[in-house]
């Protein structure tokens, strides 16, 4: 027995060396992370805001586990095309979302990350967040983020790569890594303690599909009257419906109770500035920068999408580990752990 105890811990240490070679800090689909090493921190190692750093080289460096062998992925957008004729104006998109309060502001950002088993995604990245941390990483003051308030949430999004594992490819037709597939074998239906330590050895959850580049946006916040006047104009046709002048308007000083600042999702502070010099809008007395400036101008969006580089996470799609398990009983049971942590988790953040 004793002889058996030394040649699994043996095993396990292998398994982490072996995690510790194939671990990176670059996002890649099929590649594994523990949800539960980092909840509501992810902030911490993707970079989704931005960030009090200098080093602006990184964008994914949670620690990731390649748990399939040759998974076939689908880049979706060209690395560099240099064909004006078939080359968009704008390699991306540009929208606006109407959020009742805080929490629906946070999940507005949120909006493209997606993990699966878990009901509201936003909290793995923002339940340590603090007031004042909020109010940082949206750009608005902090006596805004308390309180009645509504919001708008404008952005312009600049896609650089955009990949994926393709649908038809499923997890049952991959093959797993020896390490892994040793510890799959290894969990037992009723014991939590062998998931838990899969877990920990290769994650919970792995990538199915990203996207990486950078983006523009910019918070405005209203008293709940004008903001339930200014959803309801546009509900139905939308921004088209709007003159420009009525636009200027109604996302000026005149009708926000306030208006943040314009930030990039990298943090760098060079786009931060050429926003702030390209986009004042002169409102009567009122002079300030507004995303909204972009809206319909071909130009600065020609300029944007040659400015704004490949540094930021815009999007995020996990699909959890429990599909690496063929036995139909351990894949529920793996399924009920998950659903347990996850509950855990939100309650203690």
């Amino acid at each position: 027995m004793v002889a058996q105890h030394i040649m699994k811990t043996v095993i396990i240490l292998f398994i982490i060396i072996v995690q510790t070679w194939l671990t990176t800090g670059e996002v890649r689909c099929g590649g594994a992370i523990n949800l539960f090493g980092r909840f509501g921190y992810l902030s911490i190692s993707m970079r989704v805001v931005p960030r009090n750093d200098t080093d602006h080289t990184w964008i994914f460096r949670e620690p990731i586990v390649d748990v399939f062998k040759q998974v076939t992925i689908r880049q979706s957008l060209p690395r560099q095309s240099t064909n004006a004729v078939s080359k968009p104006i704008f390699q991306g998109d540009f929208h606006m979302e109407f959020c009742d309060n805080i929490q629906q502001l946070l999940q507005a950002y949120f909006r493209d990350f997606t993990i699966e088993r878990l009901d509201e995604p936003w909290r793995a990245f923002t339940a340590s967040w603090s007031p004042n941390i909020i109010a940082r990483n949206l750009g608005i003051e902090s006596n805004f983020v308390v309180g009645e308030h509504c919001y708008v949430l404008v952005r312009v999004a600049r896609h650089h790569e955009a990949v994926s594992i393709p649908e038809k490819i499923t997890p049952e037709k991959i093959q797993l890594q020896d390490a892994v597939a040793k510890q799959v074998n290894d969990v037992k239906v009723g014991d939590e303690n062998s998931v838990g330590e899969f877990i920990r050895s290769f994650g919970s959850h792995y990538v199915t599909s990203y996207i990486t580049g950078n983006s523009l946006y910019q918070v405005f916040v209203y008293t709940p009257a004008i903001y339930k006047r200014l959803k309801e104009k546009l509900k139905t046709n939308g921004v088209a419906s709007l003159s420009p002048g009525e636009l200027t308007s109604y996302f000026s000083p005149w009708y926000a109770e306030h208006i943040g600042k314009i930030l990039t999702a990298s943090g760098n502070t060079t786009m931060e500035q050429w926003a702030i010099d390209k986009l004042r809008v002169h409102f009567y007395f009122f002079s300030y920068a507004s995303l909204l400036k972009i809206h319909g101008d071909t130009e600065l969006l020609k300029e944007l999408d040659r400015l704004l580089g490949n540094e930021a996470l815009l999007e995020l799609n996990l699909r959890a580990l429990s599909s690496a398990f063929k036995d139909k009983y351990k894949r529920q049971w793996f399924n009920e752990v998950i659903d347990n942590y996850i509950q855990l988790w939100e309650v203690n953040m």
